[in-house]
């Protein structure tokens, strides 16, 4: 390897490291109501809905907010929509600290929802154009990674914070975390070889070709098996995704019997065994792809097979009683799930032109996030009407794992990209 490959390699994965470190801001940023859910019980009275309606308010914005992704990147640098969104987020946190009360709270969860819907799909964009396209599991894994170690070391920390000096100690903590992210991202970040300015040199020749297309008609892309595939993939995850954000400290604490402080930091077990999963299957697919392995297996059946298994593992926790059994129950069969947000992205990123992955990551996310409007707030309504708060969480895990295997059982007959960027390009030529 040159002196010169080897600088851009360490430059690459430099820049996809800071990326990853705002993704950790963004999931804390999400994670933080789900910390402080009793807290807020205690001190205005909330019920179980109402913290579950706090979860899902914010993903009425972020929603949203993940169409404008494309147009984000269109009329900004990265450089700047990332830093305009993470000031945003910063200054969400300001509000709450200052005029607390369960409007504000609802207010403040919207603006960061809308702020927080284009960065998913900007942030992938941004590490994608620093590796070609059979190398994006492991980058795309490592910023997914970045949710798994806001579990993992922030919320702990975080759990720490509120326990010692109140819970709006730690909304100031995240708002000084995202203005310092931003000094360090306007000092360092430059765009990738393989941004939408560039052509993008793949050893994978369907990749290639795609990247060479100058695009191609949005429907259709939207419109492909794989695109529709990974959609009902990620609803079905994301809808675990969120209510373990919102709910799995409470779970832990008012289900199972754990400490609140104990159950802050229990909150990093099921983020722990994802993040080995993430970085092991990725790793791997990448290697196999690089030496001609099937992105069909790879991207398409490997993260179905894993939702699927997610699933059933859920579905079982009504019937176990013992405490320890139910969060390594939860914990693997969520951690496994989570092998689908890297791969489902990367084999989307696969169909279409470079130009147009952060529109189409940006609709992808947004549909996405749909799962996030209904998961919260269900889960609190199922609490709220259940016998215990123990049976209340665990009958909401089991329906939402009966929706993953549906799910998977869909992504597992739809996803292929080698076949879609055929198809697409075939339908482009033409």
């Amino acid at each position: 390897m040159s002196r010169r490959s080897s600088e851009s390699r360490t430059k690459a994965w430099s820049l996809t490291l800071l990326l990853v470190m705002l993704y950790i801001i963004n999931t804390s940023d999400k994670a933080l109501i789900g910390l402080v859910a009793q807290p807020l019980a205690e001190e205005f009275g909330l019920s179980s809905s109402q913290i579950g309606l706090l979860g899902s308010v914010f993903f009425v914005t972020f929603t949203i907010g993940g169409f404008f992704a494309g147009l984000l990147n269109k009329w900004m640098t990265l450089r700047w929509s990332l830093v305009v969104l993470a000031l945003v987020w910063a200054a969400t946190m300001v509000p709450v600290i200052v005029v607390s009360g369960f409007t504000v709270l609802v207010i403040c969860r919207l603006v960061l929802g809308l702020a927080e819907g284009p960065s998913g799909a900007l942030i992938y964009t941004a590490a994608y154009s620093w590796h070609s396209t059979e190398k994006r599991g492991l980058p795309g894994a490592l910023i997914t990674c970045g949710g798994s170690l806001a579990k993992i070391f922030v919320a702990p920390l975080l759990a720490i914070i509120i326990g010692t000096w109140g819970w709006r100690a730690a909304f100031i903590a995240m708002s000084i975390a995202g203005l310092v992210w931003c000094i360090a991202w306007l000092t360092l970040w430059r765009e990738g070889p393989y941004g939408k300015s560039l052509p993008e040199k793949s050893a994978n020749c369907e990749s290639t070709s795609a990247a060479k297309s100058a695009s191609v008609p949005w429907l259709k892309i939207f419109l492909t098996p794989t695109f529709l595939g990974g959609v009902a993939a990620l609803i079905a995850m994301y809808c675990l995704f969120t209510v373990v954000l919102t709910w799995l400290p409470s779970y832990f604490e008012k289900g199972l019997g754990y400490s609140r402080v104990n159950s802050g930091i229990m909150f990093a077990i099921p983020s722990l065994v994802g993040m080995v999963a993430l970085i092991l299957t990725t790793g791997i697919s990448d290697r196999l792809l690089s030496r001609g392995g099937s992105a069909r297996i790879l991207r398409g059946v490997l993260p179905a097979v894993a939702l699927l298994t997610c699933g059933i593992l859920l579905t079982a926790l009504p019937y176990i009683s013992n405490p320890a059994l139910a969060v390594a129950v939860m914990s693997f069969g969520y951690g496994i799930g989570n092998i689908n947000f890297p791969l489902i992205n990367a084999a989307v990123s696969q169909i279409c032109p470079p130009k147009q992955v952060a529109g189409t990551l940006g609709v992808l996310l947004a549909l996405m996030a749909v799962g996030g409007l209904v998961a919260p707030f269900a889960t609190g309504l199922i609490v709220d009407a259940a016998v215990t708060p123990a049976v209340g969480y665990a009958t909401a895990f089991q329906i939402f794992g009966i929706v993953a295997v549906v799910a998977a059982l869909i992504a597992l007959v739809t996803i292929n990209p080698t076949r879609d960027a055929a198809r697409l390009r075939r339908n482009t030529q033409r």
